[in-house]
C-alpha cells in the first residue's frame, strides 16, 4: 500500500510539473498583458518601464523558472490588475466557490444515488421511466440555458428567490459563509441547483447502469436464494459494488463543481473563482490566470489520487493487485 501511494505521489508531481509548463505557455500565447494594462497614450519610455516592472521583458523560459521558484515557496505572484498578492485574492473568492460547490454536491448526491438505485432495481416501473426522462433533460440542456430558465422562472415569473450575489454572510467557528444566514441560503439555492442539475442527471444514469449490471450477478442471486432480506442485499451487495464506478465519476464531478462553475457563477453573478477567472482573462491578468488554472490542475490530480486510494477500500480485489505489484 505504501509503495503504491509513493508511486502515485511521484506520478502526480511529474504530471503537475508538465501541466504547469503547458499552462504557462498557453497563457503566454493568449496575448501580451502590456497591450491591455498600459495606456495607448503612454510614451515609449513609460511603456518599457511598465513592461520591466511587470517582468514581461524577460524570455519566456526565464519567466517560467521565476514563477516555478516562487510557486514552490508559496508565492504565486502579484495581480497585474488588483495590485495584490494572487494568494490573497484567491483566498477571498474561494469560500464563495466552495460553498456553492458544496451545496450543489449535496443536492446531486442526495437525489441521484437513491433515484438511480431505484431506477436500476425497478427499470420497467413508471417512476423509473420518469427518473430517466428527467436525467435525459438534465444532460441535454446547456448549463447556461438551465441557469437562465431558472432565473426567468423563479426570479422573474415567480419572484421567490434572488438571482445575484451571495446575500448576507456571517462568521461562526472562524468560518465566514453565507450558509450561516437565511438570506444566504435564499441566494445559494438557485445557482446550486443549476450547477447540480447536470451532475445529478449524469450520476443518476451511472448509478442506474451500475445497479442493473450488479443486480444480475451470481452473488446477488445467491443472496436472494439464501433468504437474505431485500434491503440487506441492496445495501451490502448491490449498492457497495455499484459504488465502484460511481467513485470515479463522483470524484471527477466534484472537481468539476469546484473548478468549472464558471458559467453558473457568471450567469448568477456569484462572486467566486469562476467569475474571477472570466474577469482575469478579459484583462489578461497573467498571474491570476496561471494561478487559477494551476489550482484547477492540482485539484484534479489530488482528487484522482484520493479516488485511487478509495478503490482499495471499496474493492478488495484492488488491494490484491497492488500487493502483487509491490512484490
Amino acid at each position: 500500500m505504501l509503495s503504491f501511494v509513493l508511486k502515485r505521489l511521484l506520478q502526480s508531481v511529474i504530471v503537475m510539473l508538465l501541466l504547469s509548463i503547458v499552462i504557462f505557455v498557453g497563457v503566454w500565447l493568449i496575448g501580451n498583458p502590456a497591450d491591455v494594462l498600459i495606456s495607448s497614450e503612454a510614451t515609449e519610455a513609460d511603456r518599457l518601464a511598465a513592461i520591466r516592472a511587470l517582468g514581461l521583458d524577460k524570455p519566456l523560459w526565464q519567466q517560467y523558472l521565476i514563477f516555478l521558484g516562487n510557486a514552490v515557496q508559496g508565492d504565486w505572484g502579484t495581480s497585474f490588475v488588483y495590485k495584490e498578492p494572487v494568494t490573497t485574492i484567491l483566498l477571498q473568492r474561494l469560500p464563495a466557490s466552495v460553498e456553492l460547490a458544496a451545496v450543489a454536491f449535496v443536492i446531486a448526491i442526495t437525489v441521484s444515488i437513491p433515484a438511480g438505485l431505484y431506477a436500476g432495481l425497478r427499470p420497467d416501473s413508471a417512476p423509473a421511466r420518469a427518473i430517466m426522462a428527467f436525467s435525459l433533460v438534465g444532460v441535454s440542456i446547456p448549463t447556461f440555458w438551465q441557469g437562465m430558465l431558472l432565473i426567468i422562472a423563479f426570479g422573474i415569473a415567480i419572484p421567490i428567490l434572488p438571482v445575484g450575489d451571495r446575500g448576507d454572510v456571517a462568521t461562526h467557528f472562524g468560518i465566514t459563509s453565507s450558509l450561516w444566514t437565511l438570506d444566504g441560503w435564499s441566494h445559494v439555492v438557485l445557482p446550486a441547483f443549476s450547477l447540480a442539475l447536470l451532475k445529478m442527471s449524469l450520476l443518476i444514469r451511472v448509478t442506474r447502469a451500475a445497479t442493473v449490471e450488479v443486480s444480475h450477478l451470481d452473488f446477488v442471486t445467491f443472496a436472494h436464494a439464501k433468504g437474505v432480506r431485500t434491503w440487506k442485499v441492496v445495501i451490502r451487495h448491490i449498492l457497495r459494488n455499484a459504488l465502484i464506478p460511481l467513485v470515479t465519476v463522483i470524484g471527477i464531478e466534484l472537481g468539476n463543481l469546484l473548478a468549472y462553475g464558471v458559467i453558473t457563477e457568471t450567469v448568477f453573478s456569484w462572486p467566486g473563482l469562476g467569475k474571477l477567472l472570466i474577469n482575469s482573462i478579459k484583462m489578461l491578468d497573467r498571474p491570476l490566470i496561471v494561478a487559477q488554472l494551476t489550482y484547477t490542475a492540482l485539484l484534479f490530480i489530488f482528487i484522482n489520487f484520493v479516488v485511487d486510494v478509495l478503490y482499495t477500500v471499496i474493492d478488495p480485489r484492488v488491494k490484491s493487485v497492488m500487493g502483487r505489484q509491490a512484490t
